[in-house]
């Protein structure tokens, strides 16, 4: 009589353990916090673990703030070509004189996107975009710098919350690409030496801003 090999007697456990039925061990999984909680307000954490990842954070306590960070960052940074192609971004910038290209005239030169998002994830200091708006993909990957324009009540705990913003947002009309950008582009294929900007921007900034008065 042949006798069953290693293999053969291992797929037998297998199958026979597949055909016995058991209760769910893990029934309260979804209830079960996987985290703990967070010891500071969720802005302080996003700014903690975007920094962590060579992000660059900056508060605003306004609009008109926000615009003067972006008039020292281009300033400083001697940017030329700043795009932004979301309306409701363009009614801000417009409001203070600040310029920018709102076509993608010359877009091969440019130097920074400007774009809004779908919401920041404190956890791990992730920005959630989608292709949904009209500022769509490109303009957070081809410009050297990617400036997000946020506000803290996008501000979420976990992944799963961002998601859930998204339903609600666009409900049946759910955007065909969704991405969480978690810092600079980076790359460590070659020789093991960490390089940023190598898939995508190597700067990547968040002006946020504090719409909890209007909230």
């Amino acid at each position: 009589m042949k006798q069953s090999t290693s293999k053969e007697q291992i797929l037998k456990k297998v199958r026979a353990a597949l055909l016995q039925k058991r209760d769910n061990p893990y029934q309260n999984m979804e209830e079960t916090p996987l985290y703990p909680s967070f010891r500071e307000p969720l802005e302080f954490e996003f700014a903690k673990q975007f920094s962590a990842v060579a992000g660059k954070f900056v508060f605003c306590e306004d609009e008109m703030d926000m615009v003067e960070n972006l008039l020292v960052l281009a300033e400083k940074a001697s940017l030329r070509k700043m795009y932004a192609w979301e309306p409701s971004l363009q009614r801000l910038l417009d409001q203070y004189g600040f310029p920018y290209y709102s076509t993608d005239t010359d877009f091969e030169k440019a130097d920074a996107g400007i774009t809004l998002c779908e919401a920041l994830i404190a956890r791990n200091g992730s920005i959630l975009v989608s292709n949904a708006g009209p500022a769509g993909r490109r303009l957070s990957i081809y410009p050297h710098m990617h400036i997000v324009v946020a506000y803290t009540s996008q501000i979420v705990g976990d992944i799963k919350e961002g998601l859930e913003l998204l339903k609600q947002k666009y409900s049946s009309q759910f955007p065909s690409m969704v991405s969480l950008i978690t810092g600079p582009s980076r790359t460590a294929d070659i020789e093991k030496t960490l390089v940023l900007g190598a898939h995508g921007p190597r700067e990547l900034y968040v002006l946020l801003l504090d719409d909890s008065i209007q909230n």
